[in-house]
């Protein structure tokens, strides 16, 4: 007889099994999961609530459309998809998503999408649920959205990263965040292929930023130990990923980073809960500074 805890076990398991065999099959041109050169990464959503997917669920669906081919955005369950008049085909195989079921001390329950950090001092149960893409789906009617014009998303990224009021300085050919000062520096606009990747590097150093003592006080050693240095990567790496979908950017694969490839497959061998780890974390990045650069102040420092 299978135990809770054996399933539980095999939902993390077999998640950190997918996204692992993803970034591996990916690792020597760099092209991960949640990168994407030709256009910009869209933001998996629910067709019925139009609710954003969060956290691992966004790497869950972003690994299955590039595997699968399916260039929307659009998911739903197999009942969802028939409340709006469609019908999943048959033969269509199923992409397996995570739901948390948090209990507090008072034995309530209350579920919530994998990302959600409001919760975290809850005791988590977490179960699987299926999911299906629009392209999987007949009889129903997607109707096309405007995509924003370049000038409209490099207006839209320059007031996005001017509510963070960063300093910013000039980094010759390298970009990086530096404690020290607390700084983030930068190449020029000019040295970029696309202007638009300009956005998503500073979108990944920025994220690096968010993680400061006096901001998400980030501290992954207790975590990770060693290998902190190389996760704090993955979450830079992600959470720029979850920015660049909210802002129509594309992301320019980051060569200079595929030396911790062999580090996160490590972990991931010997720890199946680093990646949900890791994805929860920059999560809480990305919301972070999106409500800091829509209230020009930042919220409460975690502590």
């Amino acid at each position: 007889m299978t135990t809770k805890t054996e399933v539980r076990r095999d939902i993390y398991q077999s998640i950190t099994d997918q996204i692992a065999q993803a970034i591996e099959d990916g690792a020597a041109t760099f092209q991960m999961p949640w990168r994407n050169s030709d256009g910009f990464p869209y933001s998996p959503i629910n067709a019925v609530s139009k609710n954003a997917y969060r956290g691992i669920n966004v790497l869950v669906l972003w690994a299955a459309a590039q595997r699968r081919g399916f260039s929307s955005g659009l998911w739903a369950t197999f009942k969802q998809w028939q409340t709006l008049g469609g019908q999943v085909r048959k033969g269509e195989r199923a992409t397996t998503a995570v739901l948390w079921k948090f209990f507090d001390t008072k034995d309530n329950e209350t579920e919530v999408e994998s990302g959600d950090s409001a919760n975290a001092r809850r005791i988590p149960m977490v179960r699987e649920y299926t999911l299906f893409n629009v392209a999987q789906v007949d009889g129903y009617e997607m109707k096309p959205g405007a995509k924003p014009s370049k000038n409209e998303r490099i207006e839209e990224a320059e007031r996005f990263f001017s509510g963070l009021e960063i300093s910013l300085g000039a980094g010759g050919n390298r970009a990086y965040y530096c404690p020290t000062s607390d700084s983030v520096f930068m190449p020029p606009f000019e040295a970029f292929k696309q202007p638009l990747f300009y956005y998503s590097v500073l979108a990944h150093e920025t994220t690096h930023w968010s993680g400061a003592e006096r901001r998400l006080n980030r501290d992954l050693e207790g975590r990770f130990g060693s290998d902190s240095y190389a996760m704090e990567e993955l979450i830079a790496e992600l959470g720029a990923a979850f920015l660049c979908a909210k802002l129509n950017l594309p992301s320019d694969p980051r060569l200079d980073h595929a030396p911790y490839v062999a580090t996160w497959l490590k972990v991931f061998k010997n720890d199946k809960k680093a990646l949900f780890t890791a994805a929860a974390r920059a999560q809480e990045a990305a919301d972070w500074l999106v409500k800091t650069a829509s209230t020009g102040r930042a919220p409460t420092a975690v502590v």
